[in-house]
């Protein structure tokens, strides 16, 4: 496209760009002024996508970093049809398509949710390297390009560390990352924080990089087509841009590269937003439309994408027909869609840590779940993904036939990764650390809820019973923290989160099979101490699934002298190692004539899935429930009732072997009869002031 077009191209995104904020009265309208024209060189002329099915799945992926840019991608996007002029209106508005940083949202040209700087591209590594992933396993065919856009905030982020050393690693050469380098930050200049050579510092992690001014055409065309054709490393493009491009006072004189066209709308600066609409060619009574020759220009670069992507199609098609066996797999992939599994023959030993059950269920998917990716923070051997390692081999340059990632030291990093993988599509995404380094995930793990990403978390070593290592490993407040996601909505309504804490062999198991069939991310929670089995009529992974997928369930129940099911005098409720803990206890009260039930309560978010029929049939309204948990007491607060009580922790851990450990916070049978025998006086008490009260 000729230059000419490609300048008013990118100056009705300026236009748009700045009209949005000053409508809304809030926004950021300089960084995408300045990023307008590596936006029209890029969409118009190197992104493969298909303008009347954004959802192609062999498109080119656009991942924007820095989401404070909503407005130019939304400016961007329009030009293709994707938005219309009253959306742009109503931007940041109830209701409104475009909202203040973006959200996912495929048929629109929205691949990723953004707004924390730095887990923007980090998703978008994730996305190439599932690209990486299934062009090994069908074929050149269907390679395309992801292309993530970060700017001074991301390239400052810690995160951004070990996006560059993975890339650089593993040669991704069709991950390629513009900065948007304009030297102003939010409250002040770039120089006044970092000085170092961003340059060289991607170089030392095997980058291509190229310095280019962001507003030369002919230079960013130049670039983009030697990151093209890059075949060993990513691209890192370092467009030197000016903050506010276009902007000008009252009396026409330019004002640009302030940081007071960062974060507010141009009026609430020192420029003139009706002088700088006009200078850019636009109407500043009415800035919100698409110039005549920018509707023909786009309209020829739309037609021409749709033509390409039908030659793509229609390859793909003819391989299709050529491989029927691959199709059908390559179909399954994206569909979401499980091939069939037989979670009830995997083999569980008795009475092991359920970090070894999922052990035992990784090796298992690994043979026979052959579009799962498996990662691991350098703890393969402790997580027990090694498993599923066992069975492949990992990630290296130029050899994705494997299906394992070693992230490295890099948790936040590797749950971004995650995260992209699952948006992108056509694989499953799971990945290993101790539960105590979930906090490092946690921004993570909150975008991939809010997108409804389907990534699998493993976190191990779940709670004071990691014993020596001391209170900076072992769990306290973790589970309460990320149980709190079970309890949000996401954007579309649904449950945002799924937490699986499971208290045996089978549970795990049967944990496995929720975790993959769910539609949201998931999380599980597993020991690293041997945890005893729970009692089963003879069918423990039937009983297992069967009541972990209603979150919780009636493990063992109160009965009389024969048998026969009679009214609980005491009902227990736990997951994980405090379940079999609650069995032995019961076991002793049960001989001290108390009528006792015990409910394993893997997810409470499954279990408020379930009729309030079923919930009342577990733990009745206002029954004596008496919680136990190695977290926080309100990890369970929610299924006790209003009556009931929890017993946990209320500090943090210390170092000493972890049956020391259980001696001195409390966790044995006699202390849970102790505990019990107490609670059901204060019960008692608490019934009779209710009473009183008439």
């Amino acid at each position: 496209m000729e230059n000419a077009k490609l300048q008013r191209i990118a100056n009705n995104i300026r236009i748009l760009s700045a009209a949005m904020p000053e409508q809304a009265k809030s926004g950021h309208p300089g960084g995408p002024m300045g990023g307008a024209d590596f936006m029209a060189i890029l969409y118009a002329e190197f992104l493969r996508f298909d303008p009347t099915e954004m959802g192609w799945v062999n498109r080119d992926r656009f991942y924007l970093d820095a989401g404070h840019l909503s407005s130019m991608l939304y400016s961007t996007l329009s030009t293709l049809g994707a938005y219309s002029m009253d959306e742009l209106k109503n931007f940041r508005q109830w209701g409104s398509p475009t909202p203040g940083h973006p959200e996912f949202e495929i048929h629109r040209g929205i691949e990723n949710t953004s707004g924390p700087l730095g887990q923007g591209h980090v998703m978008g590594l994730g996305a190439a390297m599932a690209e990486r992933f299934l062009r090994a396993r069908f074929g050149g065919w269907m390679e395309h390009k992801t292309v993530a856009y970060i700017s001074d905030g991301g390239v400052e982020e810690e995160v951004s560390q070990g996006v560059g050393r993975l890339a650089g690693h593993l040669g991704m050469a069709n991950f390629i990352m513009f900065y948007d380098s304009n030297d102003v930050q939010l409250s002040h200049m770039t120089k006044d924080t970092m000085s170092e050579d961003t340059a060289k510092k991607y170089e030392s992690w095997g980058w291509r990089v190229e310095t280019v001014s962001g507003h030369d055409f002919d230079a960013m065309r130049g670039a983009l087509k030697r990151a093209w054709a890059e075949k060993s490393k990513p691209t890192l493009i370092i467009g030197k841009t000016i903050m506010g491009k276009g902007a000008v006072k009252a009396d026409g004189t330019p004002y640009e590269g302030s940081p007071k066209l960062h974060g507010n709308p141009l009026s609430k600066s020192e420029a003139s937003f009706e002088e700088t609409i006009r200078h850019l060619g636009g109407t500043p009574e009415n800035p919100f439309q698409l110039f005549t020759d920018v509707v023909e220009a786009m309209a020829v670069v739309k037609s021409e994408k749709v033509a390409a992507a039908k030659v793509l199609k229609d390859s793909q098609a003819e391989w299709a027909k050529q491989n029927p066996e691959l199709s059908a797999k390559f179909k399954r992939f994206f569909s979401g869609e499980l091939p069939a599994l037989d979670f009830a023959s995997i083999e569980q030993k008795p009475n092991e840590a359920t970090r070894a059950a999922s052990k035992n269920v990784l090796a298992y998917l690994a043979d026979n779940l052959d579009n799962m990716i498996v990662a691991s923070a350098d703890l393969a051997d402790s997580d027990y993904t090694e498993g599923f390692l066992k069975k492949t081999k990992i990630f290296t340059k130029d050899d994705f036939s494997g299906a394992f990632l070693q992230a490295g030291v890099a948790e936040l990093t590797m749950a971004g990764i995650l995260t992209g993988m699952a948006l992108h599509g056509g694989v499953i995404p799971a990945g290993g650390t101790f539960f105590a380094f979930s906090d490092f995930q946690k921004p993570a793990a909150r975008l991939a809820a809010l997108q409804g990403a389907h990534v699998i978390y493993i976190w191990t070593h779940d709670a004071f019973r990691v014993g020596e290592d001391g209170p900076t490993h072992q769990p306290i407040e973790q589970e309460t923290q990320i149980r709190l996601l079970e309890k949000m909505a996401n954007l579309e309504g649904h449950r945002s989160f799924l937490v699986l804490r499971p208290g045996d062999g089978a549970e795990t198991t049967s944990a496995w099979k929720l975790a993959l069939e769910s539609k949201v991310p998931a999380a599980l929670i597993l020991t690293r101490q041997p945890v005893t089995d729970l009692p089963t009529k003879g069918a423990r992974y039937s009983e297992a699934i069967a009541g972990s997928s209603k979150g919780a369930y009636v493990l063992t129940d109160a009965t009389d002298a024969q048998g026969k099911p009679v009214k609980a005098d005491l009902i227990f409720v736990a997951n994980g190692s405090e379940v079999s803990l609650l069995v032995e206890g019961a076991q002793k009260l049960v001989q001290k004539g108390l009528k006792v039930r015990v409910v394993s309560a893997i997810s409470e978010g499954l279990f408020r899935d379930q009729s309030a029929e079923y919930r009342e049939s577990v733990l009745p309204y206002g029954a004596p429930i008496l919680g136990w948990t190695a977290g926080l007491p309100a990890a369970l607060q929610g299924l006790v009732g209003p009556l009931g009580k929890v017993y946990g922790m209320s500090r943090f851990g210390a170092s000493a072997p972890f049956k020391v450990l259980d001696q001195k916070f409390g966790y044995t049978a006699d202390n849970v009869v102790l505990e019990a025998e107490k609670f059901l006086a204060e019960y008692k008490t608490n019934v009779k002031k209710i009473a009183a009260l008439g």
